[in-house]
């Protein structure tokens, strides 16, 4: 009787595409840790930018976007950087993470920080009205939606630091 070698007997724990099993994903993942971890560090810390700027805590900044760092950019540039520390930079995985990285930061500076620009002059003119126009109860529109230049830049340098750091640790 022939023996039936299954994929599984070959490849032992790994999968199809050679990559560990499933069953430990985050520990063995160490892009998707990083991005993981660049994003919570950087919306810990838009806590901290905002009080430096304001002067006061405001502990919802952890859980909304806008602000410093960009957290988009943190999580989106330690993913690019851990694939191209795991794989080389030579690697199509590092190829899909860099477009995508370029294409978020690009997006959040630019289209985002502007629909929140003319979110706040909506707002104005809307609370301009007179109180019997039928627009003038309407929620306001949120503000910040996007990032400036520094935000994202800042929020880049954050998500090389995590890659860097998160790839020497293990």
């Amino acid at each position: 009787m022939d023996e039936v070698m299954t994929v599984a007997d070959a490849g032992g724990s790994r999968s199809l595409n050679g990559s560990p099993s499933s069953q430990n994903l985050l520990p063995h993942n160490l892009p998707l840790l990083s991005a993981f971890l660049a994003f919570a560090l950087a919306q810990f810390l838009k806590v901290f930018t905002n009080w430096y700027k304001e002067k006061r805590w405001d502990s919802k900044k952890m859980i909304s976007s806008g602000g410093m760092p960009s957290s988009h950019s943190a999580t989106v540039t330690a993913l690019a950087l851990a694939i191209a520390l795991a794989e080389g930079a030579g690697s199509p995985a590092f190829a899909i993470a860099l477009v995508l990285a370029c294409v978020v930061m690009y997006d959040a500076s630019g289209v985002r920080l502007h629909a929140g620009r003319q979110a706040e002059l909506l707002n104005q003119i809307v609370c301009e009205f007179p109180s019997e126009h039928p627009l003038s109860t309407v929620k306001p529109l949120r503000e910040l939606l996007g990032h400036t230049p520094i935000q994202v830049a800042a929020g880049a340098v954050l998500g090389c630091v995590v890659a860097y750091l998160t790839r020497s640790t293990s």
